[in-house]
């Protein structure tokens, strides 16, 4: 989905538990549920800020505009320019991890790319030689180090969003190009990470919503190694409707049942706004499809276009997430 500019943006935003079922595939207007109410589901409302620490700082200035609602899922990515940051290098994983020891109950999800160069434009044929030097095990070490760093900040229980949109064209760490031995791959690596004392991590596959270059089931790894079923899922096509959205080959009920089959939980790690401008009825949809189906997080990406809260093209969309997340509201 959109590229990891991201890294540069600045902004925030989390998601929610504000909800409605469903009913004969139309999305009537949720309830007014508090936020955190003790029925609710059992869903970790996140955002994803900025992968430094700045994001970490940002999530006070959210939860305050959001009427004090309580955000548990802290999200941020790994850079995927040099193996020393995939490695964990960089020291805005110390702010990440303090954030996340003051509450128990707190989430940190962490992007991992899979390759050093994730956005480098490599071509196919190198993308696949690479893949298969990852499934012999060339980069085994890598990942330990990541896993020792993790450990070591006392944060071993964190979210690992391994090799995320696999099933598209644009990052090195896609699956195409050799899907047999990505899956050996991906096995290894989480193999490596769950060699290191201490570790009690769960690795998240998280594909882009539709068929894009590849079936993500063609890439799926194996139920031992994957302990969250996650989708990101955009306000763009494939899916000009919400609800084509969940009915399209590989959307969004495609990844309920899938997980369900599986005996996983599920995740949306990044969500947003995108082709379709400032979409209320989209936001509204998509929070009501989180509440029905309790992913275990999910987090709305807030820079523009995507976001509610720091871009103000879509203050429409701002109202109805805003409404939805606050505890006053109601």
């Amino acid at each position: 989905m959109p590229h990891r500019g991201r890294w540069l943006a600045g902004a925030c935003i989390s998601t929610v538990l504000a909800g409605l079922l469903a009913t004969g595939g139309a999305l009537a207007t949720p309830p007014h549920e508090p936020a955190g109410r003790d029925d609710g589901p059992d869903v970790a409302v996140g955002a994803y800020l900025h992968y430094g620490s700045p994001g970490v700082e940002r999530m006070e200035g959210l939860s305050h505009w959001l009427g004090g609602a309580e955000l548990r899922a802290g999200h941020t990515y790994l850079p995927g320019d040099t193996w020393r940051n995939i490695e964990g290098e960089p020291n805005s994983l110390d702010s990440w991890a303090r954030w996340r020891r003051a509450e128990a109950d707190r989430l940190f999800v962490l992007n991992v790319p899979m390759f050093e160069g994730n956005e480098a434009g490599v071509p196919d044929r190198r993308v696949a030689e690479l893949i298969r030097s990852g499934a012999q095990g060339r980069y085994d070490h890598h990942f330990q180090r990541l896993a020792r760093r993790l450990v070591g900040l006392g944060i071993p229980d964190t979210v690992i969003v391994l090799g995320w949109e696999m099933n598209g064209f644009n990052y090195t760490h896609r699956c195409r190009p050799d899907p047999e031995n990505w899956k050996k791959y991906w096995r290894r690596i989480v193999a490596a990470m769950r060699s290191v004392e201490g570790q009690d991590f769960r690795f998240d596959f998280a594909p882009n919503r539709g068929g894009d270059a590849i079936a993500w089931t063609r890439c799926y790894p194996g139920d031992d190694v994957v302990d969250i079923i996650g989708m990101d899922s955009y306000d763009q096509p494939p899916g000009h409707t919400f609800d084509e959205q969940v009915t399209q080959p590989y959307g969004l009920q495609q990844q309920v049942d899938f997980a369900r089959a599986h005996g996983k939980r599920i995740s949306y790690p990044e969500w947003g706004l995108f082709r379709n401008g400032d979409n209320p009825e989209y936001v509204r949809n998509m929070l009501a499809w989180i509440y029905e189906h309790e992913p275990l997080y999910h987090s709305i990406t807030d820079y523009c276009p995507h976001g509610v809260w720091q871009c103000g093209k879509n203050p429409r969309s701002s109202q109805v997430f805003r409404e939805f997340l606050s505890p006053d509201h109601g």
